[in-house]
């Protein structure tokens, strides 16, 4: 699968209206797609093997989206054959009192993936671009000198985020950011499929709709922090989302590259340890049958 037509090139300015929220790629419908799928799940379960004996790098996969864009589907399904043991994921709701005492990355860096795993953000830090800038009223939660709440809020933030992400992948916590792009269209239906199924009430809200109402805004916050945050060692992948199962596709295919591009292997254990090995097989072998 060609990735290039879904990264946000670094360097280069992108409008998200380029970007086709109902594009399947190459396949003709989701036949394909899912056998695709069915054999990435378990390629991911071996590499997962392979990350996490070899204990030296993490993978961050960065979830971000409108509303019911397909977040939590996209993680069941894709991570769904991968050992818990070697898997995190951590879903950020507003801050609490005793996160608002920090900076806004410090909730972020308590929740990085250990070496060895694979961490998964459910939104992340990129929320401070995009929520808090659609509704600045936010920031007077934030309890920020005045003088961090400036014009240049937004171009210091691209800043750091960039020297933070930087930071990790040097220290060998690669980064994966997706961003699931559902159509306005296709988020009314699965607004409406939510209040008109009983099982699903659970997953509406009032205030679901009300943000809807700032679309273009976040659309446009969307766009400039890509636009100022797409890397080399971090890129944006903006997937499109209308297709549930086109999404899952790209986004297990693409962590499989990045994996791959790690070249992991199976750790190789010392000669001593080797001979104690070696000696521990004589003696299960010399037992006698039960």
């Amino acid at each position: 699968m060609n990735h290039d037509q879904f990264i946000v090139p670094p360097g280069k300015k992108i409008r998200l209206k380029d970007y086709d929220p109902t594009s399947i790629g190459k396949f003709k419908d989701k036949t394909d797609a899912k056998k695709k799928l069915c054999e990435d799940i378990e390629r991911l379960a071996k590499y997962q093997d392979m990350l996490y004996a070899q204990n030296t790098h993490a993978l961050l996969v960065i979830l971000q989206a409108m509303d019911a864009a397909g977040k939590d589907g996209t993680i069941r399904h894709v991570m769904s054959g991968v050992n818990p043991q070697g898997t995190q994921v951590y879903s950020f709701k507003s801050p609490s009192s005793e996160e608002l005492d920090h900076d806004y990355l410090w909730r972020s860096m308590k929740a990085l993936p250990e070496r060895g795993r694979i961490g998964i953000f459910n939104r992340s830090y990129y929320e401070e671009l995009l929520v808090v800038r659609v509704h600045p009223e936010i920031l007077s939660f934030q309890q920020l000198p005045a003088d961090a709440k400036d014009k240049n809020i937004w171009k210091r933030r691209f800043e750091e985020i960039n020297n933070f992400e930087n930071y990790l992948v040097h220290n060998g916590i690669h980064i994966l950011k997706f961003f699931l792009n559902v159509s306005k269209d296709e988020q009314k239906r699965r607004f409406l499929a939510r209040i008109n199924t009983p099982e699903k009430n659970w997953k509406f809200s009032l205030s679901d709709a009300k943000e809807r109402g700032h679309w273009d805004d976040y659309m446009v916050a969307f766009e400039d922090a890509f636009n100022h945050t797409s890397t080399e060692h971090a890129p944006w992948y903006i997937v499109p989302a209308d297709n549930k199962w086109f999404t899952r596709t790209v986004v297990a295919d693409v962590i499989i590259n990045k994996l791959k591009s790690l070249n992991l292997s199976y750790p190789v254990v010392s000669e001593a340890h080797m001979e104690n090995l070696l000696k521990a097989k004589a003696l299960l072998e010399s037992e006698p049958a039960a």
